[in-house]
């Protein structure tokens, strides 16, 4: 029996040095497995795509047929990267039997790609798997979470204990699994799928310019029957925000606002939408409250109270983000 190919799509805006960094682990880590690697350049504007391009040529990867490098048009966001990358396929111009696709800023210990392969490849009614995500530091990064809800909006804003005790089951971020366990949805950084999954639900949503983009797609997998698994065995060390700029945020930016809102009406309707965001702001409040009560300090974004109301009774008539082609804001990495 043929050993299952794989296609890692690695995906570039503006951080070449690292992408190659990044390229460099991954190729460990497809050791022995019959996989290839595409770097897509996501119209990073600045050089990036010759310098990748250069750089495979100077180390021989193109010569052992393992690394591509291919330029995106345009800037579509996380999810048309990929996407873009998919499509190629194989160098043969066959379809591969997985897709991995792997952050720029995120390096696979030597076993982590087999991990996932090995998982998959042991249970068919799984579609989707995602690593162990930790910080250069060894801290494990949240990774594993339940799908968004008009509850878990409101656990999430209000982070008072006694409403998390009655809203238990409803929380977003899961605790840190200690073992491989089936989620609901998985961050992106390094996440295997099956193509055959993919041919049947779709690719990544590319009205998502970034964010929420990986939520569709494990919940589009849930309602076709496939389950998703965070598998421990596959280690990932990963930066984090290299190419969104995200630690550096003073202000939330509308493309969040959007792939939240669209998440929210697309899999659920205006009204739950609506009421999702009125539970955020409800849960908000409550959350201001203890702080002016306690003297504590708000964690909240700058003005991100504000920034969503006002978003959400902009957007009140629409059902799609205004995600653009170009924007100031890096497009990748989560």
């Amino acid at each position: 029996m043929a050993e299952p190919r794989i296609l890692v799509v690695l995906l570039n805006y503006r951080t070449a040095d690292m992408t190659l960094r990044a390229a460099e682990a991954a190729l460990r880590a497809m050791d022995g497995l019959a996989a290839e690697m595409v770097i897509v350049d996501n119209a990073s504007g600045d050089g990036s795509f010759e310098m990748l391009c250069e750089a495979v040529l100077q180390r021989g990867w193109a010569d052992e047929g393992k690394v591509r490098v291919v330029a995106s048009a345009r800037n579509g966001g996380y999810g048309a990267g990929n996407n873009f990358g998919i499509r190629q396929n194989m160098s043969d111009k066959t379809k591969p039997d997985y897709i991995y696709c792997l952050n720029s800023d995120a390096f696979p210990d030597r076993v982590a790609i087999r991990a996932l392969l090995d998982v998959l490849e042991f249970d068919n009614e799984l579609g989707l798997a995602g690593s162990y995500i930790k910080g250069p530091d060894g801290e494990p990064h949240q990774t594993a979470f339940r799908f968004p809800s008009i509850a878990g909006e409101f656990e999430g804003a209000a982070c008072t204990g006694l409403i998390s005790r009655v809203l238990k089951n409803s929380i977003v971020p899961l605790p840190l699994p200690e073992r491989s366990v089936r989620v609901d949805w998985l961050a992106g950084a390094s996440i295997m799928m099956r193509r055959s999954l993919l041919d049947e639900i779709g690719f990544f949503d590319e009205t998502f310019f970034l964010y929420y983009e990986e939520t569709d797609l494990c919940r589009r997998a849930s309602l076709a029957g496939y389950g998703t698994i965070y598998v421990r065995e596959s280690e990932v060390t990963h930066i984090g925000s290299v190419s969104t700029g995200m630690k550096e945020w003073g202000r939330t930016p509308t493309y969040w606002f959007d792939s939240r809102r669209y998440y929210f009406v697309k899999n659920h309707g205006r009204v739950y939408a609506t009421a999702a965001t009125l539970a955020h702001i409800a849960g908000a409040l409550i959350w201001r409250l203890r702080c002016l009560v306690s003297g504590r300090e708000s964690r909240a974004p700058e003005r991100f109270l504000l920034d969503l109301i006002q978003h959400s009774l902009s957007r009140s008539r629409r059902n799609k983000p205004s995600a653009p082609l170009t924007s100031s804001h890096p497009s990748i990495a989560d």
